[in-house]
């Protein structure tokens, strides 16, 4: 009779880490922090989004997810959850972006301005982490809504989501047009405001996408 194989999980502490640009101009800044997709690490997140105009004035913050990996070429990449054991990870990851927004405030002089951006995999962690930190805006690239994202238990009328813009390629075959109109439908009851902005390209940051950030944020700041 063989014995029973039994799962286990217990808590432990890693490190994470995160690029942080500061805006050449005195602050306060308001703050934008970034989330990465799979395979990808804060770096390639952080010089995507520099690419948005406007955005020298705001203090970027490009989180890496707390699972690196080898690429092919042997570079370090990152994953920010798979299925095995999600509710924990969820959890963790989390805690782990509160950690990164309480250090940045105490170490930068910010605003109460803060927008989350994600793009594929990371738009996922975008939505999660303005479910529960106060934010002003997501910007979600190519990735849909989390089906943990639910209306408040108290009022299912109130939003639980900030201004949202989302975006796709009209060539991005994993974030389909079927997923974003559904995301669009869903984030009407989830979302004080929705926009759109659908661009020829594929999975990808372009120009297009980053010029329609751009509008967005300065419409955020210039908003009464």
């Amino acid at each position: 009779m063989e014995s029973d194989r039994l799962t286990r999980t217990i808590e432990t502490g890693v490190h994470g880490r995160y690029l942080v640009r500061v805006p050449r101009s005195p602050g306060p800044w308001p703050a934008l922090y970034s989330f990465h997709g799979y395979g990808e690490d804060a770096v390639a997140n952080l010089t995507a989004v520099e690419r948005i105009p406007g955005v020298d004035d705001w203090l970027i913050v490009a989180v890496q997810a707390l699972h690196p990996f080898y690429a092919k070429n042997e570079r370090v990449v990152a994953s920010w959850m798979t299925r095995q054991d999600r509710e924990l990870a969820i959890a963790d990851n989390l805690r782990y972006v509160r950690a990164v927004v309480d250090a940045v405030e105490r170490e930068y002089p910010v605003t109460s301005s803060m927008v989350l951006a994600g793009f594929s995999q990371g738009v996922a962690m975008a939505y999660r982490a303005a479910a529960h930190i106060p934010a002003a805006a997501v910007i979600a690239l190519a990735g849909d809504v989390p089906p943990d994202i639910t209306s408040a238990p108290d009022d299912p009328h109130r939003s639980v989501l900030p201004h949202v813009l989302m975006g796709r390629g009209t060539a991005d075959d994993w974030y389909t047009k079927e997923k974003m109109d559904a995301d669009a439908a869903r984030l009407q009851t989830l979302a004080s405001h929705v926009e759109t902005c659908v661009f020829i390209g594929g999975h990808e940051w372009t120009d297009a996408f980053a010029a329609a950030a751009g509008a967005f944020l300065t419409r955020l700041r210039n908003a009464p």
